[in-house]
């Protein structure tokens, strides 16, 4: 099977970065000790919107950045294992999960594959309340214990605006 032009090109860049690493000195432990919960969207630059270094934090994303199971799992191995007392959720405008229903997704998936996703979507209508339900949650669960610093944005994919939601 021959590779994809977007394989070949990818893997040669990851030769590039090889030969000029220059990461070997960073810990596991990020320096500012903390982890941000954002969007997979591509529009989203994490490190840049805050003017992060390599290393300065963990960056969690999934589709939505939606607090899930496994959202949880890495929080508390951040926090318990890792050192993070800090956590932002960045959610944006225009996400896809704004604009489907749970049940959209999980019959556009049966349809195409003949299955029932075992997952729900976590599909959403009011952006503002979705980051401070997100918030709370963290807040909420007992396997994240330093709470005291979690805060909630919204994202303008726009404008570049980052606004926090109170």
């Amino acid at each position: 099977m021959t590779p994809s032009a977007n394989l070949a090109e990818l893997l040669s860049n990851a030769r590039a970065w090889e030969e000029g690493f220059q990461f070997k000195h960073l810990k596991t432990q990020p320096r500012r000790h903390l982890t941000i919960l954002t969007c997979m969207d591509s529009r989203i630059f994490p490190n840049e919107l805050f003017g992060l270094d390599e290393g300065d934090a963990h960056i969690v994303r999934n589709a939505g950045g939606i607090y899930t199971e496994d959202v949880a799992r890495s929080l508390a191995i951040s926090q318990h294992m890792l050192e993070t007392r800090e956590i932002f959720v960045v959610q944006h405008t225009f996400c896809g999960l704004l604009a489907v229903t749970d049940e959209q997704v999980a019959d556009r998936l049966e349809r195409e594959t003949g299955q029932t996703p075992p997952w729900h979507a976590h599909a959403f209508t009011d952006l503002d309340a979705n980051v401070a339900d997100t918030v709370a949650k963290i807040k909420a669960d007992p396997f994240i214990p330093h709470t005291e610093n979690v805060s909630g944005f919204v994202y303008d994919v726009d404008s570049g605006n980052l606004r926090q939601v109170i």
